[in-house]
């Protein structure tokens, strides 16, 4: 389910300031392959808020081939320098990120994880200024704890998929990743130790704010 008008995403995407041109590759690429990523308006909130906050440790849960990535790179570049880390189970989407993130010179703030991405949050120092978690829906409610426990006061949450398409509507659906996405809704907007808001652009994204 589509829930945002062509015309209106048209024109919100038609907003965004002018790309990188490996971003562009990039976004080429996963139309190409249905592969899927937060797209430019999401990616420019997320340079945003990561500006607004000046965040120079970002933890990415799930970084795909590092469009995402980007974002955060460049805004930590622009605060200042820091780190922002690229998170992935699979090898060969390391390798895609590496090449893509090389290209637009952001070698010097990314580091590169192969694994599991909440185990990988455990075991890294905090505190982070910023998470992005863009997991398998499942396990969306298991990295609350874990984010809560190295993102610092005062530091922002974004979580992508967070209208998922529809499914979070259809009472029917009670698949673990739909009730995974309906949880970590419920578990940020019910907690006293979140300031949430659940944007509705492309596929929904939270923005929370750590107390």
């Amino acid at each position: 389910m589509n829930l945002i008008a062509g015309s209106v995403s048209a024109y919100l995407e038609s907003l965004v300031p002018a790309r990188h041109p490996e971003l562009l590759a990039m976004e080429a690429d996963a139309r190409k392959q249905n592969f899927p990523i937060i797209g430019p308006v999401v990616g420019y909130l997320c340079y945003q808020v990561a500006r607004m906050i000046g965040a120079r440790r970002v933890f990415e849960l799930g970084s795909g081939f590092g469009y995402s990535t980007a974002f955060f790179a460049r805004a930590v570049e622009e605060n200042g320098g820091g780190v922002v880390h690229h998170v992935v189970w699979d090898e060969t989407l390391s390798t895609r990120a590496r090449r893509h993130l090389g290209a637009m010179g952001h070698d010097g703030v990314v580091t590169y994880h192969v694994g599991e991405a909440i185990e990988t949050l455990r075991n890294e120092s905090g505190p982070f200024d910023l998470v992005f978690n863009d997991i398998d829906k499942h396990a969306y409610p298991e990295s609350l704890p874990a984010i809560e426990d190295k993102l610092r006061q005062g530091g922002v949450l974004i979580v992508d998929n967070m209208l998922w398409s529809g499914r979070i509507l259809d009472k029917r659906d009670t698949t673990a990743d739909t009730e995974g996405v309906r949880t970590l809704t419920r578990m940020l907007t019910t907690s006293e130790r979140w300031i949430t808001s659940v944007i509705p652009i492309r596929d929904g994204v939270v923005i929370a704010v750590r107390h």
